[in-house]
């Protein structure tokens, strides 16, 4: 096309489009590679940890000598063949690489057994002797805070005065509740593989959300500096949060053992060795006094948040910070006092995982709304909608953020429409009155959770675009993909910034040799901080090839258009191949870099005050219940959803995104109970044991619509992040059994009294559900009644 003539052309944006996910089809037909699947280097060599049997001890001596005699077993790697430092290279710096004189946790990997098989390696490892002499050990929160037990110091944030508010209050209320960890449960297990190369450098194939991070703490184990290590990943088999800080242990125990014998080295958890070595999501135990008016607002408000952090700190600190950020959720609390408890126990040290501390804060306040809306025989979403943040007063959160672009005031009425919440209320009620045994409950409940790092330095992220003389994009960026679709949504970005079709445009693996310094993909913040990054390298690239294209034309730059892979000047249409190449021919350039920090944030990690978060994500769930009173055992029925995504890069995945949170949201509340024994032992160490929900958990009824608004804050795409806020709007899932457990309780109260507190326990298991109808009490003996 050699004249401007347009008539023809396709300019459908890319952005916007329910495109499929980039990998979808070769991994369906299972033709693409993870990282057990990466040929193996003639050589490679398999390690398995050893693990401590003892939950808290002093470490005497190991034992190696069976170990080494087995067929195929090359070698045992232990704390003293270290070359580098022995502790890892995380903030705390209070975790040993391997343990080194004392046993920590059960589980605990003392070192690795390196041999030429899989098998061979992981049969040798148990043949591994340990003389370990117990120590007291210290296995529950409330032992935690008695011996004033602690990973990192408490962190206390106050507003107003909550104790006098407390002694003024109308109404006043004391509970006390507890919820579960959760498993990450990811697909592909823990892996990493240690390529030893040329002159100390190193190349480390891992299946992890920060390849920055873990480069960093080979290279420290090593003795190296960063340069001399480079790590890539193409994808992973899920993450949640699991192969954030956790992948990096994996890449140094191969690493250590590649050094120790000079062959590259694999090193693949099975599945029980995952759940015994690798952290969950942090339990919490939870203790409030609030008091409230006679509509159910809050006036006050004394919060204590006890995390379980097991035996050292990783990723503890921030998660519990954002633990007290999200424990307004969506509602104004004008004097409250909240205490944070980051408690040392001897079991795995806990991790990220999907909301990092959000759910845990969010849960907190919601269950208190819940008693006093049961207290006060009100609706308890008329009590929610009176507490929320109000649009132009009474909206600044505890720790001193204005909320400036609060839709929930409109959001939750739509969704109160919708799902027909008050008729199905009438006619939970109407099925409760008749039903003895079945009871039904139904909740709706909000989440407003913020968008960014908390500590604000993570806030960046790179990006590397290249256009080839053939017009073909490749796109390189400091996230990684997990599953969730971020490579299709950069490429989506990517697309329309140059005005190609999606199909031009690949992403390449994650690697630290070609964008440094990436921040972990976590945070919901992958597709907000790498898209835009991205977008201003393809952005660069663009307007080289205008200021070329007008130059030909003799046109103003701002007059020539990128479009339906054409280059548009007042003048002339012109094909992106032959501009492409033509612009080459003149030696200009046609890759670039980009980079991005996040505007407008800042937080004083000292006092948990600023503006940490650029934006919040809305939403709010409604979902109805059935519990059987007689075993406790419950179903979801129905789920309607309401969320904003702002203005969505690709609808299909974010649907994908707000079924899979809200189900794995579920999980945690309902099925996926973690259980220690007296030994420290985690007894639910396998999928015979542990539960995750499966199709058959999946509500018949399970609808997700969009808010139909565009992110307020100026972000790519006008979109907003969905990865972690969906996960918060199982909490209606609770809700909506306390609901029912309640129901259950007021058919039959004591004589001249009320109906009692519901205390139910998280996750409701069919035992922790006829705890809370007190049919049983904690250790599983029936109820006299």
């Amino acid at each position: 096309m050699n004249t401007r003539d347009t008539t023809a052309l396709d300019t459908q944006s890319a952005v916007g489009r329910s495109i499929a996910h980039e990998s979808a089809h070769a991994q369906v037909a299972g033709a693409v590679d993870y990282i057990d699947d990466i040929p193996e280097i003639k050589g490679t060599l398999y390690a398995a940890p050893i693990l401590s049997n003892v939950a808290h001890g002093t470490l005497n001596g190991v034992d190696t000598r069976a170990a080494l005699a087995m067929p195929g077993v090359r070698d045992v790697v232990l704390a003293a063949d270290i070359p580098g430092d022995k502790i890892l290279a995380a903030f705390a710096h209070d975790e040993p690489i391997f343990a080194i004189d004392t046993v920590q946790h059960i589980g605990q990997v003392i070192g690795v057994v390196v041999a030429d098989s899989v098998m061979q390696a992981r049969r040798a490892a148990r043949a591994v002797q340990l003389d370990i002499t117990p120590l007291p050990a210290i296995l529950s929160v409330k032992e935690a805070l008695a011996a004033q037990s602690y990973v990192l110091p408490p962190v206390y944030v106050r507003r107003g005065d909550a104790a006098s508010a407390l002694a003024r209050a109308a109404h006043r209320l004391q509970g006390q509740f507890e919820v579960g960890g959760q498993e990450h449960f990811y697909l592909e297990g823990q892996i990493a593989y240690a390529l030893p190369l040329e002159q100390k450098q190193w190349w480390i194939y891992s299946s992890t959300q920060h390849p920055g991070e873990l480069q960093h703490w080979v290279a420290h184990a090593l003795g190296l500096e960063n340069n001399a290590v480079r790590v890539e990943c193409r994808r992973m088999g899920g993450g949640f949060g699991g192969k954030e800080t956790q992948a990096g242990h994996l890449a140094v125990w191969a690493a250590l053992a590649a050094h120790k014998t000079g062959q590259p080295v694999k090193l693949r958890l099975d599945r029980d060795d995952d759940f015994m070595v690798t952290g969950k999501r942090h339990p919490f135990e939870y203790a409030y006094d609030v008091g409230f008016d006679d509509t159910g607002r809050i006036t006050g408000l004394q919060l204590q948040l006890a995390a379980n952090c097991g035996f050292s700190a990783d990723l503890s600190g921030p998660v519990a910070d954002r633990a007290v950020f999200h424990s307004d959720n969506a509602y104004f609390l004008e004097d409250v006092d909240i205490a944070s408890f980051r408690c040392k126990l001897h079991t795995q040290s806990h991790t990220a995982f999907r909301g990092f501390g959000g759910p845990q804060g969010v849960i907190a306040i919601e269950a208190i709304l819940g008693d006093i809306a049961r207290a006060l025989k009100l609706d308890a979403l008329d009590v929610r909608m009176r507490n929320l943040y109000g649009e132009h007063e009474r909206n600044v959160t505890h720790y001193q953020m204005k909320v400036e672009d609060n839709i929930l005031h409109d959001l939750m009425p739509q969704l109160e429409q919708s799902s027909r919440y008050r008729e199905r209320q009438q006619a939970v009620a109407h099925w409760n009155a008749a039903n003895p045994v079945i009871k039904r409950g139904l909740a709706i409940t909000p989440v407003k959770f913020g968008i960014s790092f908390t500590a604000t330095l993570f806030n960046q992220a790179g990006a590397l675009v290249n256009v080839y003389t053939d017009g073909s994009v490749q796109v390189n960026h400091g996230g990684t993909e997990m599953g969730q679709g971020l490579h299709t949504k950069v490429a989506q970005i990517v697309a329309d910034e140059l005005g190609v079709p999606f199909e031009r445009v690949i992403v390449t693996a994650s690697d630290t040799s070609k964008v440094p310094n990436a921040s972990a993909t976590a945070a919901s913040s992958g597709t907000d901080l790498n898209g835009r990054a991205a977008q201003f390298a393809a952005r660069n690239i663009r307007d080289n090839l205008a200021s070329y294209v007008c130059g030909l034309d003799a046109v103003g730059a701002g007059a020539v258009e990128f479009a339906g892979g054409k280059i548009i000047t007042p003048k002339r249409t012109r094909d992106w191949n032959d501009v492409v190449k033509e612009a080459y021919a003149n030696r200009i350039q046609l890759w670039s870099d980009g980079f991005y920090r996040t505007p407008k944030i800042h937080y004083d990690k000292t006092t948990l005050t600023g503006r940490p978060f650029y934006y919040f994500a809305y939403g709010a769930a409604c979902s109805e219940v059935a519990i059987d009173t007689l075993t406790g055992e419950s179903r979801v029925l129905a789920v309607d959803i309401l969320h904003d995504v702002g203005r969505s890069i690709n609808p299909a995945i974010d649907i994908g995104q707000i079924e899979g949170g809200f189900v794995q949201g579920m999980g945690w509340l309902t099925t996926e109970q973690l259980v220690w024994n007296s030994d420290g032992l985690l007894t639910t160490h396998a999928p015979s044991t542990y539960k995750i929900p499966a199709t058959g958990d999946i509500p018949a009824h399970f609808k997700i619509d969009f808010w139909h608004e565009a992110n307020r804050e100026d972000n790519v795409g006008g979109s907003k992040a969905v990865g972690e806020p969906p996960f918060m709007l199982a909490i209606s899932v609770y809700e909506a059994l306390r609901n029912a457990v309640a129901a259950a309780r007021d058919a039959a109260p004591e004589p001249g009294q009320e109906a009692a507190p519901v205390v139910l326990h998280a996750p409701a298991t069919a035992e922790n559900v006829l705890h809370a109808l007190g049919r049983i009490d904690r250790v599983g003996r029936v109820s006299s009644d």
